[in-house]
């Protein structure tokens, strides 16, 4: 919404300003950013890297839980017999070891969304530079995304449909 709400405001002042000064048509990019960043050459080496990383943090949740659930099973095997203090003490690993599973779930969440950031950031840079030399070759005022719907409707008259141009600058 936020998003929403910045482009139409930036829409807005340069309309305002573009009627102002009548003699000059506002020109403007249209693309879907998604789509371009999908299409980098580097885009798939990310995804085969952030999927290695996630089998690997998925590897060790798997084996952490396993090892939980086996001590678990000792655990109710031997309630019955377990002196008090025993008892209480097993209680006490299993809660303290099913603390640890939950913040490393939490922790490798985090640092997987972080590591995608950190690799899409370049990706993203490269095509804010392609991005901003297009725009500054076709003399246009802005360029839109048109992802997320954010656009319904762009008349083609005044806009030009840039995915392809975009597209052939990444290769």
């Amino acid at each position: 919404m936020r998003r929403l709400f910045s482009t139409i405001l930036l829409l807005a002042a340069v309309l305002c300003a573009s009627a102002q000064d009548s003699t000059q048509t506002l020109r403007f990019g249209y693309l879907s950013y998604e789509a371009a960043l999908r299409s980098m050459p580097d885009y798939a080496t990310v995804q085969m890297r952030m999927a290695n990383l996630r089998d690997q943090y998925q590897a060790e949740a798997k084996r952490v839980e396993d090892e939980f659930n086996h001590k678990y099973e000792e655990f109710l095997d031997g309630q019955r017999d377990f002196p008090q203090t025993i008892l209480q003490k097993r209680q006490s690993e299993l809660q303290e070891l099913m603390a640890r599973n939950i913040a490393f779930k939490e922790e490798s969440r985090r640092l997987l969304q972080q590591a995608e950031d950190d690799e899409l950031a370049l990706l993203k840079n490269r095509l804010a530079e392609v991005l901003a030399q297009i725009g500054g070759e076709r003399g246009y005022a802005l360029i839109i995304n048109t992802d997320g719907n954010a656009c319904p409707y762009i008349n083609p008259q005044q806009g030009e449909d840039i995915n392809q141009l975009v597209q052939d600058a990444l290769q």
